[in-house]
């Protein structure tokens, strides 16, 4: 199977997926917040789970607390069109 056969094939999902907001290159991380998870809920402290964390999968304490963030966030509403709605307007 080629690259445009499986993009073409899950043309719906990943468009909904990229609507709201998620990023291809955070499936690489998906362990990575797993493991913050249960390291917090076995009572260690966010700050050494973090450094832990970036030590282990090679990034920076930096991108371990934007994945934290990101993941932690709601996603964004699907709009039906590209542009029928801003979900940041107030």
């Amino acid at each position: 199977m080629t690259i445009f056969e499986v993009l073409n094939f899950n043309r719906e999902l990943l468009e909904r997926l990229r609507r709201i907001g998620v990023r291809l290159e955070d499936i690489a991380y998906i362990d990575l917040f797993v493991d913050f998870n249960n390291m917090v809920g076995a009572g260690d402290k966010v700050s050494y789970a973090v450094a832990v964390l970036a030590d282990k999968y090679g990034v920076s304490e930096r991108k371990v607390y934007s994945l934290i963030k990101r993941f932690q966030s709601s996603a964004l509403p699907i709009c039906p069109a590209k542009n029928d709605c801003n979900p940041r307007a107030v």
